[in-house]
């Protein structure tokens, strides 16, 4: 069949068209990645403080299920017992934790040395364990000490002035450093408590303004993704923080009775570390048998075999009747996605793969239902 002029330009014009959609879909898509990799930090810090929000939304929620007040209102009141209840904890604990702390830090690089110690004599290199310039090396003393050490001088002499500017370097410079680390941290604390605040005083604000962005066609779908991803991350949430609190007073009960020090402050850290899930549990575990090995064998078994019951309660008992509801990831799926996304993104993406899968879960699970209801009208 010979196609006319007319059938030709019309056909080189849409062939045109359809490459250059194409390409800029193309380089749109790209500069998508490339800001998302870029931003990567700041967007994670962001979705950190909309689970926040989601949080404290959820929690507001079912208070007004119990008590008839405006939505304004039942925050507050959910704000100021949360404020309350930190504030009534580092007032009555706070002398406890910080000492617990100290015992836990000092125990733990002392237990680290051991196991140094009794690797280099059975052969195995322990240069993984060289996190630092001032990690011992196989002969056990500092770098520092022997490649390093600055010239003594000698008694009665004064520093020069090359000394002393060096020095005086040195401590304005750590200073410097301490200083940027920890206006970093209190920064991202403040970022995320403002965002998680903002979201949870005005949800419909957001949620209206995330539905106006999408095409008129499609927003009575983007509105109901949207509103499926908050009823099951706040469900999530709410369950979290139960299995949360359930580990760290069981771990800090079960530490206590066997008698290992800083049960308290190894209680908080393995209720924390719960909120990532499989590798959370890991490092706690690891945690909880390095500060118990001071107290002997024993004791350490003990905190093993407490720590294989509490994870145990943990995976088998508490998740699966308080989460069937919210999540149902197969384990391998998500493991392979906390692994990507820490190598990927570090602690953040870690600490957060599992919301963001649960995002992803949902969207699939909608986009695969869509099509059935008309179908089954159709026929």
């Amino acid at each position: 069949m010979i196609m006319s002029k007319d059938e030709r330009s019309r056909t080189r014009g849409d062939l045109a068209w359809a490459i250059s959609v194409g390409g800029i879909g193309v380089v749109l898509f790209t500069a998508l990645l490339a800001f998302t990799w870029y931003f990567a930090a700041t967007l994670l810090l962001i979705f950190t403080g909309m689970l926040l929000g989601l949080g404290l939304n959820a929690v507001t929620n079912a208070l007004g299920r119990r008590v008839p007040l405006p939505h304004a209102v039942r925050l507050a009141i959910v704000c100021t017992a949360l404020a309350l209840m930190l504030a009534g904890i580092a007032y009555l604990g706070g002398a406890t934790i910080a000492e617990q702390a100290s015992l836990l830090s000092k125990t733990l690089k002392s237990q680290l040395t051991n196991v140094r110690s009794f690797l280099d004599n059975h052969g195995i290199d322990t240069s993984f364990f060289d996190l630092g310039n001032g990690a011992p090396d196989a002969s056990g003393t500092a770098p520092s000490e022997t490649t390093s050490a600055p010239a003594t001088p000698s008694r009665g002499a004064l520093p020069g002035a090359g000394a002393l500017a060096s020095s005086g370097g040195a401590i304005v410079s750590q200073t410097f450093k301490l200083l940027l680390g920890t206006i970093h941290g209190v920064g991202n604390i403040f970022i995320v408590l403002f965002l998680g605040f903002a979201f949870a005083a005005q949800p419909a604000v957001y949620h209206d303004g995330l539905v106006f962005l999408a095409p008129a066609r499609h927003r009575t779908r983007v509105a109901l993704i949207i509103d499926r991803i908050a009823e099951t991350l706040e469900r999530w949430l709410i369950a979290q923080i139960i299995v949360m609190l359930a580990v760290g007073v069981v771990t800090w009960i079960g530490l206590a009775l066997i008698g290992i020090p800083g049960s308290f402050i190894l209680g908080i850290q393995a209720g924390l570390l719960a909120f990532i899930p499989t590798v959370g549990a890991i490092i706690a575990g690891v945690i909880v048998v390095l500060a118990s090995l001071a107290s002997g064998w024993i004791p350490a078994l003990s905190a093993f075999l407490l720590f294989m019951g509490v994870h145990a309660m943990e995976s088998y008992v508490l998740t699966p009747i308080l989460q069937r509801q919210a999540l149902d990831i197969p384990p391998a799926t998500l493991f392979a996605f906390q692994i990507v996304l820490g190598v990927v993104f570090g602690i953040w993406g870690l600490a957060l793969a599992l919301p963001l899968v649960a995002i992803a879960k949902v969207m699939i699970d909608h986009f695969k239902t869509y099509e059935t209801p008309p179908l089954a009208e159709a026929a």
